[in-house]
């Protein structure tokens, strides 16, 4: 393997760009007529414009990919997260032009791809699975005698979905009809495929997911676990290594229940098997992501690990040059995704301009990203800026580093997610380690933010004044009992 082509853009491109080059593999990036002037083009050793702005006209479109590879002379091609990352055509396309795919084999994807294939693949190596439908189903009115049978409330999910498209939580049986109307109809718009199956709703769920690695000589092993409870939209906002709630035995369980459905589809790569873990600390497989995870950074932090240069060890048919008892966790890591969101308008992306974008540093702080000052946030892709990771030996000592992190943390221009992962880090239920994915739903309120801004406003104009009259003496009267919010550190304008 010697040129390494990257069928991704922003912060991944760069991270697998920077593995491939301490390994003396050369690169080469893709990029849409919107990220001409990305960091990624400028990083890679070649680049080639593969379409217009438009992911569907661009960064989705495998024969763009595959005739960059033969231009350039690329020999194999690693697709990051996102785009074509989990579409097995794609992967096989690349095996047929001769190319290296950096990834598990298409078989597999497909497999992992279809949440009911994926079950079946678990079942049959008894892994523990949520009680509902082991297929689909798309009559409602025997579906409606299904979900009676499971007990409500109950989920209703789109068999080719992710990402919350195409889920519906059902609490009334009079309520089944219309919402398993609206989860078809959102699964076949976003996925093409309206098959949906049915679950039962686990009402204060945590959500825990195993690092997988296979190779192509039947070693298979994990690298522990991450808690990604913290979400909005059944998206991921905030991830840690390890879990605060996991004990070594169910660690242990879940570890090999992991390694199992990997083993069942035969995995090669690094891979993620996610699951579900109730209030009782019983875990239920939810599905396998078939690709490097954006979460993979806590990982590496925990375990010394570099997951790229091990996806590329494995994909040029090189054994895994450790063993599962040869792992050890060491610390703690956390990340929090910056994403150009406003999370006093319900998260909804804020596009614009990075008028100012200063970077956090020290001991115990990495940032993954792909943008620097006065470059635009393009509206036709995810709003993630970068991924902010802090590791400390103890969990505390990490929390302590992101506060730190994300007051030094410098964004002007935009409204992003740095103030909620501040409210996060300093929230009870956070730090004690007592929470569930419905912790956005239970302890975020916009107002609090706006009280927040409120106070620092009151703050700048006090200072404002001293400066400007230069009162080096003079008292400046505040209302008693007033404090300054500990909310919005980060100095994040307003537009």
């Amino acid at each position: 393997m010697h040129k390494i082509l990257v069928a991704n853009r922003g912060e991944i491109a760069i991270r697998i760009m920077r593995s491939a080059r301490e390994m003396g593999i050369k690169t080469v990036a893709v990029f849409s007529e919107a990220d001409r002037t990305a960091l990624h083009v400028r990083y890679a050793d070649e680049a080639v414009c593969i379409g217009p702005a438009a992911a569907s006209q661009s960064y989705l479109l495998p024969e763009k990919i595959i005739e960059a590879c033969k231009l350039t002379g690329a020999d194999a091609v690693h697709p990051g997260y996102g785009f074509l990352s989990e579409n097995a055509g794609f992967a096989r396309a690349v095996q047929d032009a001769g190319l290296i795919f950096i990834g598990p084999e298409p078989e597999a994807m497909e497999v992992m791809g279809n949440k009911l294939s994926a079950k079946a693949a678990a079942l049959a190596w008894n892994i523990p699975l949520v009680p509902g439908t082991a297929e689909a189903i798309t009559d409602v009115a025997e579906a409606q005698v299904r979900a009676l049978e499971v007990g409500f409330p109950i989920l209703i999910k789109a068999a080719a979905g992710g990402g919350g498209k195409g889920m519906r939580i059902v609490h009334k049986p009079e309520d089944f009809e219309e919402q398993m109307q609206l989860a078809v109809s959102e699964a076949v718009s976003a996925f093409g495929d309206g098959s949906v199956f049915i679950e039962r709703y686990v009402s204060s769920p945590r959500h825990i997911e195993i690092q997988v690695l296979g190779d192509h000589h039947g070693n298979i092993l994990h690298l522990f676990e991450r808690e990604c409870s913290v979400q909005r939209r059944h998206q991921k906002v905030i991830e840690e290594a390890p879990s605060s709630i996991l004990t070594p035995e169910i660690r242990e369980r879940m570890g090999k229940c992991a390694v199992d459905v990997a083993r069942s589809v035969n995995y090669t790569g690094a891979g993620t098997v996610e699951f579900i873990l109730d209030e009782n600390l019983d875990f239920f497989f939810l599905e396998m992501n078939t690709r490097l995870q954006v979460e993979h950074p806590v990982t590496e932090m925990i375990t010394g690990l570099d997951l790229v240069k091990e996806q590329i060890k494995i994909a040029r048919g090189e054994a895994i040059s450790f063993q599962q008892e040869d792992l050890v966790m060491r610390g703690h890591a956390i990340e929090l995704r910056v994403y150009a969101e406003d999370p006093q308008n319900n998260f909804l992306p804020d596009i614009g301009t990075l008028q100012t974008y200063k970077l956090p540093s020290g001991k115990g702080v990495r940032v993954d990203d792909g943008f620097e000052a006065g470059m635009e946030i393009p509206i036709y892709y995810d709003p993630m800026i970068s991924k902010l990771i802090t590791y400390g030996q103890t969990r505390e000592e990490a929390i302590t580093t992101m506060i730190r992190a994300i007051e030094e943390y410098d964004i002007t221009g935009i409204q992003t997610t740095l103030a909620f992962g501040s409210f996060a880090m300093q929230h009870e239920a956070f730090r004690s380690g007592n929470f569930d994915t419905h912790f956005v739903d239970k302890y975020f309120k916009p107002e609090a933010q706006a009280e927040g801004d409120a106070d620092e406003a009151l703050v700048a104009a006090i200072l404002g004044a001293i400066h400007q009259k230069k009162l080096t003496k003079a008292v400046i009267p505040v209302t008693a009992g007033s404090t300054v919010s500990n909310w919005r550190n980060n100095r994040i304008a307003h537009k």
